[in-house]
């Protein structure tokens, strides 16, 4: 619960230095009741700033509020840093991501850490910005997992930036034994994948409304399901 309490603060201090804050209502109950025990809202957070000649940086942090009586259930942070100090524009990619959360009836739960190390390369194509990369990936289980990941971020304003379409997908392996009790007797890798396109219409100033569909395959669930979950959205631009 103290490390709980540590991230929120934490959270609270990067919306005062975010580029965007994302106010979303997911609809996933009404539409997986089997799987999802409820509908909620989460806030979103994103802060990115951008050289062409060293390279970028991305904190995206995700706050739901899908435990008991609308209280924080899951907190995520995702932390990508782009680099390049040659001609080429090829980058260093790094990144990182983990969180935690409490699942009813009060036992709390770790979003495992992930580093990655590989390679992007940021382009155009017909008016649309785009990021490629792939690298490593050490997923921190109890029995560590040694992977590779792919990475594609994508983004394109029409009418002016008047309706914009975003987001990004990130597929990777990881061991199906995780070295934990529910785990213990699986063996081999699995192949997960996520992705959140977006689209937003730009309402008046710096507000927007739009929705994000959350994809998910093998991240909620063990089975060879895709689930698709979207939103309805507010967005406050900084």
């Amino acid at each position: 619960m103290k490390q709980l309490s540590i991230l929120f603060f934490m959270s609270v201090t990067l919306v005062l230095q975010a580029q965007q804050l994302q106010l979303h209502y997911d609809f996933r109950h009404s539409l997986d009741p089997e799987l999802q025990r409820r509908n909620f809202s989460y806030l979103s957070f994103e802060y990115f700033k951008s050289s062409d000649s060293t390279g970028s940086f991305l904190l995206k942090a995700q706050m739901d509020f899908n435990g008991e009586k609308n209280n924080i259930g899951q907190l995520f942070f995702q932390v990508s840093q782009n680099l390049r100090y040659w001609k080429p524009k090829v980058y260093l990619a790094l990144n990182y991501s983990g969180g935690l959360g409490v699942a009813p009836p009060s036992y709390g739960y770790y979003i495992s850490n992930s580093f990655g190390l590989g390679a992007a390369y940021p382009f155009q194509w017909k008016g649309a910005w785009m990021s490629a990369s792939v690298g490593y990936r050490y997923n921190m289980f109890s029995k560590p997992s040694h992977d590779l990941q792919g990475t594609f971020y994508f983004g394109k304003g029409f009418f002016n930036y008047k309706l914009l379409v975003a987001g990004s997908f990130v597929a990777y392996s990881e061991n199906r034994n995780h070295g934990d009790e529910w785990t213990k007797n699986l063996n081999g890798k699995k192949i997960a994948f996520f992705g959140d396109p977006q689209i937003w219409y730009r309402l008046k100033g710096k507000h927007s409304i739009g929705s994000r569909c959350s994809v998910f395959y093998h991240v909620l669930t063990s089975k060879n399901e895709l689930q698709v979950y979207p939103s309805l959205a507010l967005k406050r631009e900084f």
